[in-house]
Order: C-alpha cells, then sequence, then structure tokens
C-alpha cells in the first residue's frame, strides 16, 4: 500500500501531530513500508503456531496480592475542600 503526501498530512490531522512539511516525504515512504510490511506478515500461514506474549519463554513474576497501606480515606478526606458521602466533590466544569 502506497501512502501520498496528502494521506500523511491528513492522517497527521487526525492525529493532532505537527509535520514539518519537509517532512511529509519521508513520512509517507516510511508508513507505505511499514503497511507493506503488514501486508506481508498477513499473508503467513501461521496454522498451529502458538499465540505467545514474549519472543522468549518466560513467565511474568507475580507478587501476593496482599494489602500493603492501610486504608486513609478519612485522614485524606479531612483536608478535602468539600466532600459528601465518602466522595470528593468538585466544581461543575461543563454546563
Amino acid at each position: 500500500m502506497s501512502l501520498t503526501a496528502d494521506d500523511v498530512k491528513k492522517i497527521a490531522h487526525l492525529a493532532r501531530l505537527g509535520i514539518d512539511d519537509k517532512d511529509v516525504e519521508a513520512y509517507a515512504r516510511d508508513l507505505s513500508g511499514m503497511l507493506d510490511l503488514m501486508t506481508q506478515m498477513s499473508e503467513l500461514n501461521t496454522e498451529g503456531v502458538q499465540p505467545m506474549a514474549h519472543p522468549l519463554d518466560q513467565v511474568q513474576r507475580l507478587r501476593p496480592d496482599v494489602v500493603t497501606e492501610h486504608d486513609q480515606r478519612e485522614q485524606f478526606q479531612a483536608i478535602a475542600p468539600q466532600v459528601e458521602a465518602g466522595l470528593y466533590l468538585v466544581p461543575k466544569v461543563i454546563e
């Protein structure tokens, strides 16, 4: 898939990215190369290939699920400007 300079400008606008006009062609070339690679990869036969979370055969080290801090809600809410029923009250910002 080949992207044009206009495509890159439109994508940059939608993503709210500022790209210099002198760099647009380089971005178009690089993004087109990435999309071509994705197209090639989607054509590969992955039948029987197990999905993996990491390229090395590793497992995630997990820590025990235990509480490490005590409840300090009353202490924190005591210094809050406004609290009601255990919730912080904030000013309305949307009309």
